[in-house]
């Protein structure tokens, strides 16, 4: 099983700018907190892997939810799920086995770290072309 950080014992979701108050919230606040602070909660998460910052940039322009608060899918590939856009249907069924749900952010996230500690940014190779640019101006 993968821990998902982020996730606090105490009602409490630690982002960027502060804390989230999870078990207070009504689903739907909760939905638009995620939803605005989506970029700040992928910073935070791979603050150690500044490469996949990029990937969520180019991959979902950082958003995990739609204005009707539907998970983002792919637009070539509906089975590309979320702010990383992780294909369900290749890696659906392992991220189940782990523990996660890739309809949530942070499962999202867990999942791809998960992947990127296995291939590298290749799972992403098709917006390299976008990541790969930034990553070199920034060096």
């Amino acid at each position: 099983m993968i821990a998902v950080s982020g996730a606090a014992t105490d009602g409490t979701t630690d982002i960027a700018y502060g804390t989230i108050a999870t078990e207070a919230m009504s689903q739907s606040e909760l939905r638009l907190t995620i939803e605005s602070n989506t970029e700040a909660i992928v910073r935070k998460y791979f603050e150690d892997i500044p490469v996949m910052i990029q990937v969520a940039r180019c991959e979902s322009t950082f958003r995990h939810t739609l204005e009707d608060g539907s998970v983002l899918t792919g637009k070539v590939d509906p089975a590309d799920t979320g702010v990383m856009q992780i294909n369900m249907r290749y890696h659906g069924a392992t991220a189940e086995k782990l523990g996660l749900d890739l309809h949530d952010i942070y499962g999202n996230m867990a999942y791809a770290r998960h992947l990127y500690e296995e291939q590298g940014t290749q799972p992403w190779s098709a917006s390299s072309p976008c990541w790969s640019r930034t990553l070199a101006a920034n060096v």
